[in-house]
């Protein structure tokens, strides 16, 4: 290594217990971290003692090394990798760090705090050409496994939108005119309230099923808790089967909507809510969940299906009746909004990778 970098003391360490780092600024403050490329933040210094950027930081007890492309201050043991090759380069930059790390990887953490001579005698593997560092090589490879990250940040955000598309049925996440007039319109709705038993009938109670009793089969079987929506177990017995588009309510008041058929304990009340559209019925369950897991619930005083026979719901309205079809509309066009947000983020994540990419 000592013939491709000069190993140089960095200018002056800053005690990182002694400066006040902050999240942005100009001049990187780079320690021993392994993660945010050895910044830890910024500080502002004396710029006379910022080290030379388009070089390589180099903790010497961790061997963490980042390519810094800026001009930056340094904690302690950090030393300063010069390459002396003109060609040296952020293309070219993460090639030698990736064999330089493959070198030290032979080295237990804090080995001799790796100082100059050990750094200076270290060997790299380098790709050469007619008897010369085949910098041209090296800047292709890195173009292609960056780009190659990309392509792969790309296809999960197209899996993931189709995923959560196909989990809600909708086509697409873009808003309709009836959509955003529903979500604008929130807060001039006409609401009622209702008794759950008078608009769905009376609420079904679910029977005991033993855990040495259960045949394991293709039925989720619900019970009450949070983990996993309440599914405790896949069964085969013969149980009652209740209907998807339902909702149910565990013994705590905890309300969950079911988009498929299952079974459940006596622990959880089914609310017939299955001849309501889809998303009419989520606005229901999310309106009973209010109500019933207000806290008034627990294991000294469970929720039954009489419960919610009793429950008395706010709906939106219009004339004395639910107004099921403007809650379908909103609920919709919620859900619109979170898969939106999912598919900014994987935009984001993409974009930050390929900042990294053109920065590195």
């Amino acid at each position: 290594m000592g013939e491709l970098f000069e190993v140089l003391t960095s200018k002056k360490r800053f005690d990182a217990n002694k400066v006040q780092v902050f999240q942005d600024g100009k001049n990187p403050y780079v320690v021993r971290t392994s993660s945010n490329n050895g910044q830890r933040g910024f500080i502002v210094e004396d710029e006379s003692y910022l080290n030379e950027g388009n070089t390589i930081s180099f903790g010497q007890d961790t061997a963490t090394m980042f390519y810094q492309e800026k001009p930056y201050f340094t904690g302690d043991k950090i030393k300063v990798l010069k390459a002396k090759n003109k060609k040296f380069n952020k293309n070219n930059a993460q090639f030698f760090i990736s064999t330089m790390a493959k070198a030290f990887s032979a080295f237990s953490w804090g080995s001799s705090s790796f100082n100059v001579s050990i750094i200076e005698n270290q060997k790299l593997t380098l790709p050469t050409q007619n008897g010369e560092i085949d910098f041209a090589f090296m800047e292709n490879f890195i173009a292609e496994l960056e780009a190659e990250r990309i392509a792969e940040l790309e296809a999960e955000r197209i899996a993931e939108l189709e995923a959560y598309l196909q989990a809600t049925g909708l086509q697409d996440y873009t808003l309709t005119k009836e959509e955003e007039e529903a979500l604008q319109g929130f807060e001039g709705v006409e609401w009622q309230t209702y008794n759950l038993e008078e608009l769905f009938g009376k609420s079904t109670r679910g029977r005991r099923l033993k855990s040495a009793d259960r045949v394991s089969g293709n039925l989720p079987f619900v019970t009450a808790g949070e983990a996993n929506e309440g599914i405790s177990d896949f069964i085969g017995n013969d149980v009652i089967v209740f209907s998807e588009n339902t909702t149910t309510i565990d013994m705590f008041g905890s309300a969950k909507y079911r988009n498929y058929k299952y079974g459940g304990d006596d622990h959880i009340a089914v609310v017939h809510t299955e001849k309501l559209p889809k998303f009419a019925s989520i606005f229901v369950t999310t309106a009973i969940h209010k109500v019933s897991n207000a806290g008034q619930f627990s294991y000294s005083r469970n929720f039954y299906a009489k419960d919610a026979d009793e429950l008395n719901i706010s709906l939106p309205s219009t004339q004395g009746d639910p107004l099921y079809s403007y809650m379908e509309v909103f609920i919709r066009a919620v859900q619109k909004l979170v898969i939106k947000e999912v598919v900014q983020y994987a935009d984001r994540k993409i974009t930050a990778t390929r900042e990294v990419v053109t920065k590195s």
